[in-house]
């Protein structure tokens, strides 16, 4: 009887063919925690029949130079990164959003600042081309500071290479002033080594929306396989959103290995959202306002929306899966 449905097995294999290759597709990613639903995409790729080669980077402006030369095909990152990238020549295109928030103002404890506007005299640090940058920028703006790498201005910036080394220059008074990242940020007040100072979402950025790229390739060469993609990111974010638990537990266990506690995941998440969106508009102040600052070193910044934010697949499935705009 088993050879017989053995057999049978074989002979309606045969007819089907072989099984459909998986699509792979190479996804650059961050490790912070309001990036999590980006990491379980991989997950639950085969469901769409896509497997997610995920590679991590220190910081967004590390992933587009991969991106550039055809070994990355989608990147998370912050949309500081993306407009630098595309203003250098980098053919890439804004799906989605996925995250916004997850920025604080920190000062060490005993500085004592109310307000950016009391940091005057002070070592501002942060990351140089994230998100950070300028949103430390603006918000120093709008405080009526001035700033260089050089003693003379009102403050005196120091840039790092990477967020947990942002956490230890405050820890040791190297500097007075950090603009970090989640849940690093988070860490930084729980661990004692700083306080907040603000949420710089004051200034023309407003929240920072985090945007989900991919490249022209990809989206006009294998428009099918870009829109099972878009179909993936939906679903692993409604997944995050309306599964905070199952969110929490991803995160903490599989994206940090156990080495983010749970109060400092939540806190971190009070501070950060996941999202499918990118307001309108929001990626044109970015790259109007990095241009201002000379962020990016842009050969050609971009002008206007239309040319490379694309959410029609976006918009499509979500549609198709009942995600509603957050």
């Amino acid at each position: 009887m088993l050879t017989r449905l053995a057999a049978i097995a074989a002979v309606w294999a045969a007819i089907a063919g072989p099984a459909a290759a998986q699509d792979v597709v190479r996804l650059g990613n961050l490790k912070f925690a309001h990036y999590g639903a980006i990491s379980y995409m991989k997950e639950i790729a085969g469901k769409y029949n896509l497997k997610i080669d995920e590679k991590q980077f220190a910081k967004g402006a590390d992933i587009y130079p991969a991106m550039a030369v055809d070994q990355i095909d989608i990147a998370a990152s912050g949309a500081d990164g993306a407009v630098a990238a595309r203003g250098n020549g980098v053919k890439l295109l804004v799906v989605a959003g996925f995250a916004n928030g997850g920025v604080r103002i920190l000062g060490r404890p005993d500085l004592g600042a109310k307000t950016l506007a009391d940091v005057k005299g002070k070592k501002v640090a942060v990351v140089r081309g994230g998100t950070q940058d300028l949103m430390l920028l603006a918000e120093l703006e709008k405080n009526g500071l001035t700033w260089s790498e050089r003693p003379g201005k009102d403050v005196q910036l120091v840039y790092f290479n990477n967020y947990a080394d942002l956490n230890q220059a405050l820890a040791q008074k190297y500097v007075d002033v950090i603009c970090q990242s989640e849940p690093q940020s988070t860490q930084a007040i729980s661990n004692g080594w700083g306080y907040e100072i603000v949420k710089p979402y004051d200034t023309p950025v407003g929240v920072p929306y985090r945007p989900l790229v991919m490249t022209e390739k990809m989206y006009t060469e294998k428009p099918e396989v870009a829109a099972r993609v878009l179909k993936l990111f939906v679903e692993a974010t409604k997944t995050f959103i309306e599964k905070p638990d199952l969110a929490e537990k991803y995160v903490r266990d599989t994206v940090f290995k156990g080495q983010l506690s749970s109060k400092d995941f939540r806190d971190s998440m009070e501070n950060a959202d996941y999202t499918y969106d990118m307001p309108a508009g929001h990626m044109q102040v970015t790259a109007d306002l990095m241009h201002k600052y000379g962020l990016g070193k842009m050969v050609n910044p971009p002008k206007g929306d239309a040319e490379w934010v694309k959410l029609d697949l976006l918009e499509k499935a979500k549609a198709e899966l009942g995600a509603k705009t957050n």
